[in-house]
């Protein structure tokens, strides 16, 4: 018995066409940049940084621009 043949023809099997492979879990360092992406989004479209008086996404975009400049990952 060749384990290695065995092993292909399994992988070969028509059911696992539909399969697809699992996705990277996203980082700590990946939502950060997301978040990054986001606040810089919305000062282009308002040209101003987020204030703590705006609506509530505002507010949100707000406190997590005050962290990343807390923890000095804003310039």
């Amino acid at each position: 018995m060749d384990i290695k043949k065995e092993l292909l023809d399994i992988l070969d099997d028509p059911l696992l066409d539909s399969a697809r492979p699992f996705t990277k879990a996203i980082t700590a360092d990946d939502r950060i940049m997301q978040k990054i992406a986001e606040i810089k989004g919305w000062m282009a479209q308002n040209g101003r940084e987020p204030q703590k008086g705006g609506s509530l996404k505002e507010k949100l975009m707000y406190a997590s621009l005050t962290t990343l400049k807390e923890k000095g990952l804003w310039t």
